[in-house]
Order: structure tokens, then C-alpha cells, then sequence
């Protein structure tokens, strides 16, 4: 079927819809449409090649074909629980390459360099540097001060009862709304910024302050935007109180992602980041893998689209 379709142009990653769920339906490649179809046979079009993150939640199955386009055109899937929360699973759209891995593992693995980087994550998601003469660990508490007195004061502005950052995925509905729509909203922001870290070649499970998860570089990467993006939505949503306060959550994150233009800024961050390790990227070798989404040759001047 592929040799009989047009070649594929996808998009970049700063140009694509952040993030959709899909639940309760069949995914397939129906005459060269990614679809989604419903019990009583009905096609919904799903712009695959736009789209930086698919969340399926139970109900959903996937065919073989709608996998291997959505890998071809370097987007990611993530196969989640109730509410987006619980991962199951999760795709690989193609985008690691080893000198972007080998210069992350070399960054972690060296105790003073994973300091600079630690240190700059720090002062770039708080806004100001980090106290002198801190190991990781010490600077992962202050962290997590801070992190508990923000979630207080964003409580107080918001009018929600807070108690504690506290849930259990297994048992989702005992769960208080204020806490159930972070985890909601924290699950929309990790899975589009596994979809940026995957496409720019770096490996979700190394990281550099969580360290010991698979996902431990997403939550670095999401905590620097986390306070920006997707917590005051929670909040703001939690303090309505609605029925369905996840579907209202994500959303909300989904507006926020646009508004500010989050998927643009992911990739240029983690950059950022780990320049503050003060050595300089390998160079590709001759023989690697060309990038998942090449930058297109334009014939026009710079600045000008292909």
C-alpha cells in the first residue's frame, strides 16, 4: 500500500496539535486516511501526520497499519488508563539517534556535570539560581519545598480545599478532584514532552534530577513548564468542580499549549539545558541514521517556506 501512496511530508514538531485522546473506537489506515472508527462503522479523520502525541484510552484497538504510519510520520502513541493516567505503553516514532543519546548518558553519568545541568534546570524553572554549594540531592529537597508551598499558594488564589499532593492510580475515583485533575493535567504535559524528547533524539530514561524511571529526562523536561502550563488549569478547573473534570482538564492544557506555544519551546529548552554541562555535542557520525523528520531543502532564499 505504501509504494502506492504519495511520499510523506510530515510536519515538524513546533507546528503540530500538541496532543488528542481517543477512547472506545478502531484506529486504522482506511484508503490512505489514519481513522478512527466507531461501533456503528462511522470514519473519523484523525490529521495523524499533525499531531504531536495520540493518547488511546480503554476501548480503543489499534491496527497494525495505523502503527506503522503513525511511526512513519513521527507520531508518538501512548497507550494510557483511566483519565490518561495510567501508562500501559508507549510507541517509539523514530527520532533517537546515538550521538544525541551518548552526549545526555555522558552529561548524567559524570557527578559534576549532571550538577551544572541540575543547577540549570533549577534556576530556569524558578526563575533565579540555585543556592551555592548544593549536591543533586540537596537541591532536590529545596525542589520539593517549593513545589509543595506552590501547590499551596495556587490553592489559596484559586479558592481549593488542598490537603496534599497525594493519589493512587489503582484506586483513581477515591482520589479528591484537586488531585485528580494534576494527575490528569500532568499526563497530558508528560506525553507531549516524551513526543519532543523522542523526536529530538534523546532517551526518555535518563535523567538527571528523577533518576530510576523510564520516563525519569520527561519529568525534568515537563517540571520546567509545569507551573506555567497545566497546574493552574487544574486548579482553576478543580475550584469549578465539574462532572467531568478530567475531559475539562485536558482541554484546558490543550488551550494552554497554544497559547503558549509549548511544543515550539521544548526542544530549544532541553538545548538549553544541557549546554549548562559546558562540553560540546558529539558530532553525527558519517554513517547515522538520517533524522526521523528532515529539515526539507527549500529553493528559495532562508526564511522562505520549501
Amino acid at each position: 500500500m505504501a509504494g502506492l501512496l504519495p511520499p510523506l511530508k510530515p510536519i515538524a514538531i513546533k507546528e503540530r496539535l500538541s496532543i488528542l485522546f481517543i477512547e472506545r473506537g478502531n484506529l486504522d489506515v482506511l484508503d490512505g486516511a489514519f481513522v478512527v472508527v466507531d461501533k456503528n462503522g462511522v470514519r473519523t479523520h484523525v490529521p495523524v501526520g499533525g499531531v504531536a502525541c495520540l493518547m488511546l484510552e480503554p476501548g480503543t484497538r489499534v491496527s497494525h497499519a495505523a502503527v506503522a504510519l503513525a511511526a512513519r510520520v513521527g507520531t508518538l502513541l501512548v497507550w494510557v488508563g483511566e483519565a490518561g493516567v495510567r501508562l500501559y505503553s508507549s510507541g517509539q516514532p523514530g527520532g533517537a539517534r546515538a550521538d544525541r543519546l551518548l552526549y545526555q548518558a555522558k552529561l548524567a553519568l559524570d557527578d559534576s556535570l549532571r550538577l551544572k545541568v541540575v543547577r540549570k534546570m533549577y534556576a530556569m524553572r524558578f526563575g533565579e539560581e540555585p543556592p551555592a554549594r548544593r549536591s543533586v540531592e540537596q537541591l532536590r529537597g529545596i525542589e520539593g519545598a517549593r513545589v509543595r508551598q506552590t501547590y499551596q499558594l495556587l490553592a489559596k488564589k484559586y479558592g481549593v480545599e488542598w490537603k496534599a499532593r497525594n493519589y493512587d492510580t489503582s484506586e483513581w475515583d477515591k482520589a479528591d478532584i484537586p488531585n485528580r485533575c494534576l494527575s490528569a493535567a500532568t499526563a497530558c504535559l508528560y506525553g507531549v514532552t516524551e513526543a519532543a524528547v523522542l523526536a529530538a533524539g534523546y532517551a526518555p530514561a535518563v535523567g538527571f534530577i528523577h533518576t530510576g524511571k523510564p520516563l525519569s529526562f520527561i519529568y525534568d523536561v515537563a517540571d520546567v513548564f509545569k507551573f506555567e502550563t497545566v497546574v493552574p488549569v487544574a486548579f482553576r478547573i478543580a475550584a469549578k468542580n465539574p462532572h467531568n473534570a478530567e475531559q475539562q482538564v485536558r482541554l484546558g492544557c490543550r488551550d494552554a499549549f497554544r497559547e503558549t506555544r509549548l511544543l515550539e519551546r521544548i526542544i530549544p529548552t532541553i538545548e538549553e539545558m544541557l549546554a549548562a554541562g559546558e562540553i560540546a555535542p558529539p558530532k553525527p557520525p558519517e554513517e547515522s541514521v538520517a533524522p526521523a523528520i528532515p529539515n526539507p531543502e527549500s529553493l528559495g532564499d532562508a526564511g522562505h517556506r520549501s
